[in-house]
């Protein structure tokens, strides 16, 4: 088994925070996506989308997709579950991480990539208004899970989850992104403060 890495770019991330906080260890191939090595056949015969992560499994199969691979090993190694418990626990952690892929990190990417000068190669056609369309997109959505937050301690409910590590990655890539959580949302603030202390925030 072997993991396709793309290093800081927050898919890659994702899987490899998901994997730390399961205290699991997949040998990591490193890839240089800003060399391109992810359009390279290394990963391209693996995935013909030419994205990261790809895991690779000691049969040859192929899983794509950060959130397809984090549910593999979720199947393997259940504990501790960070895709809900019980039925409402699940349905709930799918709505959360849906919301916070959906209107936070594709919105925090859209700006980055349609804006960020070091993308022009990579989003053609890249359309500087649009990624600035997304920015606000981002913040409102931001104030809205402020208010969720008024009532517990992590996105889903009372237990880290998925939809956690989703809401890191894109709070994290804001930064490049060149977006600001407001400063009134306390409550964002204190949640992302709590989980980018936990150990695995550093994978």
């Amino acid at each position: 088994m072997k993991l396709f890495d793309g290093g800081r770019a927050p898919n890659p991330r994702r899987v490899r925070v998901f994997l730390a906080e399961k205290g699991l260890e997949v040998p990591l191939v490193p890839v240089d996506m800003g060399a391109l090595e992810h359009r390279k056949q290394p990963v391209s015969s693996r995935n013909p989308l030419q994205r990261l992560p790809v895991l690779e499994l000691d049969d040859g199969t192929v899983i794509t997709e950060s959130v397809a691979i984090c549910r593999y090993f979720e199947e393997l190694h259940p504990e501790p579950a960070l895709f809900g418990r019980g039925a409402l626990g699940k349905a709930l952690v799918e709505m959360w991480q849906r919301r916070m892929e959906l209107n936070l990190l594709s919105c925090v990417t859209a700006a980055f990539r349609h804006i960020h000068p070091a993308m022009k190669d990579w989003e053609i056609p890249q359309i500087p208004e649009w990624g600035e369309a997304n920015k606000p997109k981002a913040v409102g959505f931001l104030k809205l899970l402020d208010d969720e937050l008024a009532n517990r301690e992590f996105v889903a409910g009372e237990a880290y989850s998925i939809a956690d590590i989703t809401g890191l990655i894109a709070i994290d890539f804001m930064k490049p992104a060149r977006i600001k959580v407001p400063e009134d949302c306390a409550n964002v603030l204190r949640w992302h403060q709590a989980i980018s202390s936990r150990p695995s925030a550093a994978a």
